[in-house]
């Protein structure tokens, strides 16, 4: 048994076994070792094709020309396993035959000999080189997403050994995150004009269809024009007639072999149709939901947990995405099953891609942060499970279908945020959402009326949460263009208010209005885009002070504010600019007056570790404690400490701003 831990020292170890009936084999040339094709040769021996007619491929990682086998019986064999492997490597073809770890569930579960490491934010440069070295590690590159952060080779041939690495590093004092490249638990996609029946009513055949997102209606206000949309999947048609527009794609990317390549390979359908919900052009046969955006497509083949996964999140935020839609995750139970073991199954998200999804949401549009989107999933089961899909800082999107009720294999829990209209998986009015599709043959429609149109531009039956997610990432996109000095947690609020409550009945909604099937409800587009641009307030007062203060090692540095109020608060918001080298030594709290009674308020407290400065806009949304101000007169005297509860780093206060609506 072997152990990874995300979350570092005090992290939940995940435990995986060495299977006895699996086997990864990597050559050279990538070519296959089991051929897909009749007329493709095995670059092997026929005493090693022998040995290997005994097993079959349950996945191939094509662009790194890795084969997971397994045994056809299914059943244990290590005899038969070594005896592979050995055969295997001495074959001059194969730089790799490696054994298999599982989990919990028997799914099995490919590791490289690559590591992620992250070292504390203070630690000194030379000692992480010289930790490196002792361990024979290589570094491959930096990640400027975190600090001190590395992606590292281990020695060759280090097999099984690099957990055992892993686990001294991260027992290391300098060491903060340490965790080898897991990439093989599969990513699972999350699939289950007048055929689009999710934009507005519509008669699909025959037969009305009236259980849409208020789209087409939010259109008069906002098609998406200004925002970009990065959409990560299997690969994305960007000569798709809806997306060839000028200026359409914008930084287009392979994550996995790092080109500027976005296009799909063999069988990689899914990007494209995932692509079209949100932001097709609407020109030819399927409009997005926000058809005026641009589009980011990024290809990402590489496993789940791979450091692939975690570079789309950079590319993305790095070249301007206000919204990244996420429409894959862990693999799904049975959703017909509830007895399915594998619904309980946890899969926790890997440090490597958490910092990079911080790295977007917090460095994202100037600071304001981009909004990721994930689908919650199409077992039937918990998304509370799902690491990504449950991050706090996502938007969790369920599914729910053509009659205005949950999709049967629409995931549930605490984590998810909202719903969006997409197929069932039992009989509908509707075949599911009709979308772009790989022009051509090459998709899921080869041509066919049934499928979708003749020519197969487009499929008429995408769904799942796959479809539901970059639907409201489409939303996301029609709120930002309508408003983009919006924070990424304000869009968030915004979507939630949009809601609409479906299915009173079943959704067994709590006392705060939110549903364990639905979240808040449906996202209605059209009201979400009236709610971008809040009602102006009747008068709104700025309250400054400019002065240098020192920030000073283990003191507490205040700068103080008179201010003459003009009759009770509606709203207040807090901007403080400061610089300092580490900001995770500092504590930032507001001192109302006396005379309001109210307690101070801490607007930061010792995170973003070795960020540099704070310029930062506090609110009643990301630091609720201000809207208890709300209706009390402020005047007097305001006053902000800044505490520093660490050695070493300094700093200056440079100003304090308020402003308040009355």
């Amino acid at each position: 048994m072997v152990q990874v831990c995300y979350g570092g020292k005090n992290g939940q170890p995940l435990e995986l076994e060495i299977s006895a009936n699996h086997l990864v084999v990597r050559t050279r040339s990538r070519q296959a070792v089991m051929p897909e094709r009749p007329f493709e040769v095995s670059p092997l021996s026929a005493e090693a094709r022998r040995v290997l007619s005994q097993f079959e491929t349950i996945t191939r990682f094509r662009e790194a020309g890795v084969e997971l086998l397994s045994t056809k019986t299914g059943q244990a064999d290590g005899g038969l396993r070594d005896t592979a492997r050995r055969l295997l490597k001495a074959e001059q073809a194969v730089a790799f035959a490696g054994r298999v770890l599982v989990d919990a569930f028997a799914r099995p579960v490919v590791y490289t000999e690559n590591l992620f490491i992250k070292f504390q934010d203070d630690a000194d440069a030379e000692a992480c080189q010289s930790l490196l070295r002792r361990h024979g590690l290589t570094p491959k590159r930096a990640l400027d997403y975190a600090r001190h952060a590395w992606f590292v080779a281990a020695p060759g041939d280090s097999g099984l050994a690099v957990f055992a690495i892993a686990s001294s590093l991260l027992a290391e004092e300098i060491v903060e995150l340490c965790h080898p490249e897991l990439v093989s638990r599969s990513r699972q996609r999350r699939q289950a004009f007048p055929p689009q029946w999710h934009l507005r009513a519509t008669t699909v055949n025959g037969r009305q269809v009236d259980a849409h997102a208020e789209v087409e209606a939010a259109w008069q206000l906002s098609d998406g024009t200004g925002a970009i949309v990065a959409v990560v999947d299997d690969g994305i048609d960007i000569d798709h007639e809806e997306f060839r527009s000028s200026g359409k794609i914008v930084a287009p990317r392979d994550v996995t072999l790092r080109s500027g390549d976005p296009r799909p390979g063999r069988g990689d359908d899914h990007g494209t149709a995932c692509a079209g919900v949100a932001c097709a052009n609407g020109r030819f046969g399927a409009a997005g939901v926000a058809p005026g955006a641009r589009l980011i497509p990024i290809r990402l083949t590489s496993g789940l947990g791979s450091q692939a996964e975690a570079d789309a999140f950079v590319w993305a935020a790095r070249n301007g995405a206000d919204v990244i839609s996420c429409s894959w995750g862990p693999p799904d139970g049975a959703w017909w099953d509830p007895n399915d073991p594998t619904h309980l199954q946890v899969v926790p998200l890997p440090d490597s891609t958490r910092l990079a999804m911080d790295h977007a949401i917090q460095q994202g549009r100037s600071g304001k942060g981009c909004v990721i989107v994930f689908a919650a999933g199409n077992g039937n089961e918990s998304v509370d499970h799902d690491g990504y899909a449950s991050y706090p800082k996502v938007i969790a999107v369920a599914a729910c279908n053509d009659q205005s009720t949950r999709s049967v294999y629409s995931d549930f829990g605490r984590a998810v945020w909202c719903s969006f209209p997409s197929s069932d998986g039992r009989p509908s009015l509707t075949p599911g959402i009709w979308t772009t599709d790989r022009t051509g043959v090459e998709g899921y429609n080869q041509g066919t009326l049934r499928k979708g149109d003749p020519a197969g531009h487009y499929t008429s039956s995408f769904g799942g949460t796959s479809s539901a997610c970059p639907g409201v990432a489409g939303v996301a996109a029609l709120i930002l263009a309508r408003n983009p000095d919006l924070r990424w947690d304000q869009v968030r609020e915004i979507l939630r208010q949009s809601c609409v409550r479906i299915d009173p009945a079943g959704g067994r909604y709590d006392t705060d209005g939110r549903s364990p099937f639905y979240g808040y409800g449906r996202v209605n587009a059209r009201r979400a885009v009236e709610l971008a641009l809040p009602p102006q307030p009747q008068a709104a007062v700025i309250f400054q002070v400019v002065q240098d203060v020192p920030i000073n090692d283990f003191q507490t540095s205040t700068l103080s504010l008179p201010v003459a109020g003009q009759g009770p608060l509606t709203s207040l918001t807090v901007a403080v600019d400061l610089d300092h080298t580490y900001i995770g030594d500092l504590i930032l709290t507001l001192l109302p007056p006396a005379a309001m009674g109210a307690g101070p308020i801490v607007l930061h407290d010792r995170a973003g570790g070795g960020t540099d400065n704070i310029k930062d806009t506090y609110d009643a949304i990301n630091r609720p404690a201000l809207g208890s101000l709300e209706g009390r007169d402020p005047t007097g005297t305001w006053t902000l400490e800044v505490a520093d509860r660490a050695g070493q780093d300094r700093g200056t206060l440079r100003s304090l701003r308020l402003k308040m609506t009355f």
